[in-house]
């Protein structure tokens, strides 16, 4: 937790709490004057009073501090995805420093540098706390069913690409046309092979993926991750040594895939970790309330309980307008 935070609100709220017949409040013990100017006064009471209808969120922030803080220490990871967003953001306010600290009082309540980087932190801090509460709850068939269907070794293959010849303000027609062309002579180079001629020959001839094909068209080894879907879905159905008999389709052009060699599945326990990670994101990007709802989750299960009504109420209703929030940002 930020110790200054923390030392700043027990000096502020040393308080206790009373049950009236309108519920739970809590109450400073010492309703001192915290500023006084002629003819009136402000106590700190009063001060209490409108923190908490006015600033739950930072509550909830001192909440996460404390349940988050220790248990992800900052690391590398962190402060680089820290550094690389407000770049992102000075990137686009330029050099202009009053427009900068104008735009992250607008979009994220900070008014300096400082409290912008501890906001991402922490932000950062939950995100990490979300997935492993999910991955936690992941069943052993949830993991077992995506490593069956999923997780295959990995696979060398050769290829030869033939992009469709075409500029980026070409007319549909003209782009349907290059497209036609392209996948002409793709299927003109399958029939070469089927001739018996040599596919690396045929790649360095043909191939418009310049990086590979001086070398016969060698991809290396390669896993699902790391190729189009569609060229996954074509090579991991043939043999060793075969190649592809029609055009494979991707956002690259029309290509044609030699199979050479697929290596032994991995273990479960060997890419367990891996899977865990890969269902975690799946569900956080199949349900946008997911994120705020496990949050709550979180701090109910640290057995959060309210000595106050009115905060309860402000929580309460500060997490529903995240969960309407982020809700309706996926069906606009």
């Amino acid at each position: 937790m930020n110790k200054k935070v923390g030392i700043g609100l027990c000096s502020l709220l040393a308080i206790t709490t009373i049950t009236t017949g309108c519920g739970k409040e809590a109450k400073l013990y010492d309703n001192t004057t915290a500023v006084s100017l002629k003819g009136a006064k402000i106590t700190a009471t009063d001060y209490y009073n409108e923190i908490k209808t006015s600033n739950i969120s930072k509550l909830v922030d001192i909440i996460d501090h404390q349940l988050f803080d220790e248990k992800y220490p900052s690391n590398d990871e962190e402060d680089k995805s820290v550094k690389e967003q407000i770049n992102q953001i000075k990137e686009t306010y330029g050099s202009n420093e009053t427009m900068y600290l104008s735009a992250i009082q607008q979009y994220f309540g900070v008014s300096s540098e400082d409290e912008l980087e501890e906001m991402l932190r922490l932000e950062y801090k939950r995100n990490e706390a979300v997935e492993d509460y999910i991955k936690d709850a992941l069943s052993d068939k949830e993991i077992e069913n995506y490593y069956n269907e999923n997780i295959i070794g990995d696979i060398k293959a050769s290829h030869i690409l033939i992009k469709p010849d075409v500029d980026s303000d070409a007319t549909d027609e003209e782009k349907q046309k290059a497209e036609n062309k392209a996948k002409k002579e793709a299927e003109k180079i399958i029939k070469k092979l089927k001739d018996g001629e040599d596919f690396a020959k045929l790649a360095k001839e043909y191939s418009d993926d310049t990086s590979t094909a001086k070398d016969g068209g060698n991809l290396g080894y390669f896993n699902t991750d790391d190729m189009d879907e569609n060229f996954m879905d074509a090579v991991k159905k043939l043999n060793n040594n075969e190649y592809t008999k029609e055009p494979v389709k991707t956002q690259y052009g029309y290509h044609i895939i030699l199979k050479v060699d697929q290596k032994d599945k991995p273990k479960l326990k060997e890419v367990k970790g891996d899977i865990k990670t890969t269902l975690a994101n799946a569900k956080l990007d199949g349900n946008s309330t997911l994120h705020y709802q496990t949050l709550i989750d979180i701090r109910e299960k640290n057995n959060i309980k309210w000595q106050d009504d009115k905060l309860e109420k402000q929580y309460n209703e500060l997490m529903d307008q995240l969960l309407e929030s982020a809700s309706s940002s996926t069906t606009n």
